[in-house]
């Protein structure tokens, strides 16, 4: 039963419980779990297949919170346009989102790019102090990067 896939992910896991990512332990927790009790060849096509859209959509919901509790309206937004911060924020938030776009091609087409992701971001956390914003951010950075470098290769 201890085969690679399984010590990579008990392996993931340590690394998320010392780099203190709740998300990566979690996550890694599942997948063990899953292949432990012999439902990994059911859940882990589907996952594969919708996990990212799955993780989207969660995270949109979360985001819009603020709306559909009241706490951001129309009059924050009247307010918010007012500042050039906002407008600022506005722009990275159409940037970040263009950019993370390209992260799901990348994780579609090439998924063992998400390993050196999950890497970097367990050692910017644990040795920089920074924060996991996750892979699919990552994903779109390291696309972006990719194609720069193609067009001056």
């Amino acid at each position: 039963m201890i085969n690679g896939p399984v010590v990579f992910l008990i392996l993931l896991a340590a690394i998320g419980w010392f780099g203190k990512n709740m998300s990566l332990i979690v996550a890694a927790g599942f997948l063990l779990s899953m292949k432990l009790i012999g439902l990994d060849a059911k859940v882990f096509p589907y996952l594969e297949a919708k996990g990212i859209n799955l993780g989207v959509t969660i995270i949109t919901i979360s985001v819009l919170i603020p709306i559909a509790n009241g706490a951001i309206g129309f009059k924050e937004l009247g307010d918010a346009i007012k500042s050039p911060y906002a407008w600022i924020a506005l722009a990275s938030g159409i940037a970040v989102a263009l950019i993370a776009k390209n992260g799901i091609t990348l994780l579609s087409h090439d998924p063992h790019i998400t390993a050196a992701l999950v890497f970097g971001t367990i050692l910017a956390v644990a040795l920089f102090k920074g924060v996991a914003v996750g892979p699919l951010i990552g994903a779109g950075i390291a696309y972006l990067c990719m194609q720069i470098f193609n067009f001056f290769k």
